[in-house]
């Protein structure tokens, strides 16, 4: 597990060793989570790229009756 430190202007560096797993490149966005006291960053995906990403998923499901008041 690496650490960081924040910097006088709030900002941290993402570990090399994290960087390198992850794939991560410079100007890529990542979204900001919070919960609780843990922060968790998220790749962002721009929507074009997430073209035919559920191609092939079974989309079959069992309604129930009560389902259709």
């Amino acid at each position: 597990m690496s650490a960081v430190t924040v910097s006088p202007k709030y900002q941290v560096v993402i570990p090399k060793d994290v960087r390198e797993k992850t794939h991560i490149m410079p100007g890529e966005k990542l979204q900001v989570l919070c919960f609780d006291d843990r922060i968790e960053l998220v790749r962002t995906h721009a929507m074009r790229t997430m073209r035919g990403f559920l191609s092939g998923m079974d989309a079959t499901f069992v309604r129930d009756e009560k389902d259709r008041t």
